[in-house]
């Protein structure tokens, strides 16, 4: 009897989105390296990659071609099991992010309402910290788990580095909870549908997460654990093949999944600005192909911002990173917090 009440056309339902999630995070991951040698090119007046293809767009097939071929080692003196799980949970991690995003409004197939969203549980917010935070077990176990002392030194940096900023992070959404009164990422889109995005009210809140965001990715000028003036390529030195793919990857995931974050929390994620989409008369489904086109070009447009901060500005020493993350960001966060529940407080009277 219990067999006969599962919904199985719901399981499947979101078995398919989670594959077409994860599909398209790897997608976006293996172009995203093109686009920044591209980008990277243009700004340096050099041409890029453009021999893999037409206007080099293979590049990247062939360079994760290059990653499976390579010849896979592992240091004798390091732990074999912790020095597998260091890539594999960064790369889990990187990709379970995505889960509580609402991608676009529902679809409606075969009679049904396919939501487009994994999982739209009561604290969306709490779980993508939960599994940033885990993020810093994939640097640090990597790090450790090489035996090489440059390798540990870096991953030692970035752990420090991703805790110090997510405090600022998480300080600069509770002013954005305070306005919305939910940790439900759908409730926090439709809250910006009806009375407008979060960074016109929270630009303060906006410019803070975003800073956060490049030192969670380890993107310059945040990019001390990968410094390979001093420490020799980084936390990843000792690693090849696809191990060493997997690390590379789930930067350019986590990348792409801070883009949508962003466009979640404080652009509205799927809504189109100053359009009432109701009133043009589609299908649900065709305004849902275009709140996910819309989303994924607001993402598209913050991996770009990543990509150009990369080659303007130069990189931090390990002390400025520290300060900037405990001197200012936090004090900036609290003060935004505190100035953001006295404005909602006085409004309700």
């Amino acid at each position: 009897m219990y067999l006969l009440a599962i919904d199985w056309w719901l399981i499947l339902e979101k078995f398919i989105l989670v594959g077409a999630v994860v599909t398209l995070c790897l997608f976006v991951a293996m172009y995203s390296t093109y686009a920044e040698r591209k980008i990277a090119a243009f700004m340096q007046d050099r041409i890029g990659p453009n021999r893999a293809g037409p206007w080099g767009i293979l590049q990247p097939l062939a360079d994760g071609g290059k990653l499976f071929f390579k010849e896979e080692i592992i240091p004798l003196a390091s732990s074999r099991f912790l020095f597998i799980l260091g890539p594999a949970l960064a790369m889990i991690t990187a990709t379970l992010t995505s889960a509580v995003i609402p991608w676009s409004t529902p679809l409606y197939l075969f009679g049904r309402e396919v939501h487009m969203q994994v999982a739209d549980i009561d604290i969306g917010i709490l779980y993508i910290f939960g599994i940033v935070s885990l993020g810093v077990y994939g640097i640090m176990i990597g790090g450790w788990a090489s035996n090489n002392k440059f390798s540990l030194i870096a991953s030692i940096r970035g752990a420090s580095q991703m805790i110090s900023y997510e405090l600022a992070m998480g300080l600069a959404l509770i002013a954005l909870l305070f306005m919305t009164g939910s940790l439900k990422m759908s409730v926090i889109v439709q809250n910006q549908i009806e009375n407008g995005w979060h960074v016109i009210y929270q630009p303060l809140g906006f410019l803070l997460f975003f800073i956060c965001a490049l030192a969670e990715c380890n993107r310059t000028p945040f990019d001390l654990p990968e410094a390979e003036n001093e420490l020799n390529f980084g936390y990843h030195q000792e690693y090849s093949s696809m191990k060493l793919g997997f690390y590379l990857f789930a930067e350019y995931i986590n990348m792409f999944i801070s883009g949508v974050v962003m466009a979640t929390l404080f652009f509205g994620g799927y809504d189109i600005p100053f359009v009432e989409e109701a009133g043009w008369g589609l299908h649900p489904n065709w305004l849902s192909v275009i709140g996910f086109v819309v989303l994924l070009a607001k993402s598209f447009f913050f991996v770009f911002v990543f990509i150009w901060i990369r080659w303007t500005i130069p990189r931090f020493r390990y002390d400025q990173l520290m300060n900037l993350g405990w001197k200012k960001l936090i004090p900036l966060a609290i003060l935004n917090m505190i100035v953001t529940a006295v404005v909602i407080l006085l409004l309700n009277k």
